[in-house]
């Protein structure tokens, strides 16, 4: 890996770490706003009506699902600009980097989900929330490994990091086919126009972003209408974004990455954590936490991450199929599988999803296993971790 390459990585899991501190701020802070005497000015300003009117065309929603779909979108067109650079030219462009947080991410999706579904499965419209504890929130993630400063290995950083982009593609495909209202064919067939459009200009290497950008914002109404979600256009426009301009002088899509990475990081997901992470706790009890939802949520996110993620781990390097990145071992192995139960911002989206948008009144439920799950694996995850690399050291000396 040569210096650009260095100064890069670098620079982004700073840039990641600080934006998971924010994030953790962001819903400590709508925690107590919603248990405190806030919280009535705090559920009124999360239903303020915003509507936007084009002649025929009509969008109106309450603020809350501005937010989930539309900063959102913002959200998962950085995720699909990363995933093609790394495809393309970073670390998973290497098929032998790619085969270890691959495996490691559908056993990390796989076995939660099934935990999910033991738990409610005898319940139809609880089970609509299966995938929940199937994401991992990277910038969580990056926030807690960065309490741990210098002495953790930027191989670990680059296995979580690549493991939970296999996560999101995983998140993305589940939105697709399983989140996916009644269709609307005018509009399918005006998002089809658009993807029409952005594969032209890819293979002219069209360079302007405003090009890209207009095209994409059609494209995003066009599948809010569609009944598809409206956050998959992210992805798409993302796709079609050229790694080279014409002139070969620079990267549009590594420009708009780089662009993208601060206001996502400090604006967007923070913003979205506020807005969807204040529950109001009192009243509950035992009962409330033993129940088929939360349960299955916190036991999917904090057990079945890392038996999922370690156990098919251990087993493609005991058959050789993948090596153990340098610079780790069981033991920090290990401790990642754990951090990845902090499935916070990817696992509340897809809880909105599964129980908001389709009427299921649950979401309290989901709420709060998705924080006891988080918790419990982000603690844990850290002082396993802590006392994996504090051996390490020790060795090394």
């Amino acid at each position: 890996m040569n210096n650009t390459q260095d100064s890069f990585l670098t620079s982004f899991f700073k840039l990641e770490s600080a934006g998971g501190i924010i994030l953790m701020f962001s819903a400590v802070l709508a925690m107590i706003i919603a248990n405190s005497p806030a919280q009535g000015l705090y559920a009124l300003f999360l239903e303020i009506p915003v509507e936007i009117k084009l002649g025929g065309l009509e969008i109106a929603k309450p603020l809350l699902l501005w937010i989930n779909d539309g900063l959102m979108a913002v959200f998962f067109f950085l995720v699909g600009l990363e995933l093609k650079r790394e495809l393309v030219e970073g670390e998973l462009s290497d098929p032998r980097n790619i085969i270890l947080p691959g495996v490691g991410a559908i056993g990390g999706m796989l076995i939660p989900a099934l935990i999910y579904v033991y738990f409610n499965m005898d319940d139809p419209a609880a089970l609509s929330g299966w995938a929940i504890p199937a994401a991992t929130d990277i910038a969580f993630a990056l926030g807690i490994l960065s309490l741990l400063g210098s002495r953790v290995p930027v191989s670990l950083k680059i296995f979580l990091t690549s493991l939970a982009i296999f996560d999101d593609i995983g998140a993305i495909l589940i939105i697709a086919f399983f989140y996916t209202a009644n269709l609307s064919i005018p509009a399918l067939i005006v998002a089809a126009c658009c993807i029409l459009v952005l594969a032209y200009f890819n293979k002219r290497n069209v360079d302007s972003k405003a090009l890209y950008i207009f095209v994409g914002i059609v494209m995003w109404v066009a599948m809010l209408k569609s009944g598809v979600h409206a956050t998959l256009a992210g992805v798409t426009l993302a796709l079609f974004i050229p790694m080279q301009s014409k002139d070969k002088s620079h990267s549009p899509l590594k420009s708009m990455e780089h662009g993208l990475h601060f206001v996502v990081a400090f604006v967007i997901l923070p913003v979205f954590a506020f807005a969807n992470a204040g529950i109001n706790l009192s009243g509950v009890g035992l009962e409330q936490i033993l129940h088929p939802v939360p349960m299955g949520i916190a036991l999917g996110l904090f057990i079945g991450k890392q038996v999922g993620i370690f156990g098919l781990c251990w087993l493609a390097i005991k058959c050789k199929i993948a090596k153990m990145p340098k610079g780790m071992d069981w033991c920090s192995l290990y401790g990642t599988a754990i951090l990845c139960g902090v499935g916070f911002t990817m696992s509340l989206f897809i809880g909105s999803l599964a129980f908001e948008e389709t009427g299921t009144n649950l979401l309290f439920d989901e709420r709060l296993g998705i924080i006891l799950g988080s918790l419990l694996s982000g603690i844990i995850g850290f002082f396993m971790l802590k006392s994996c690399l504090s051996k390490q050291a020790d060795v090394a000396k």
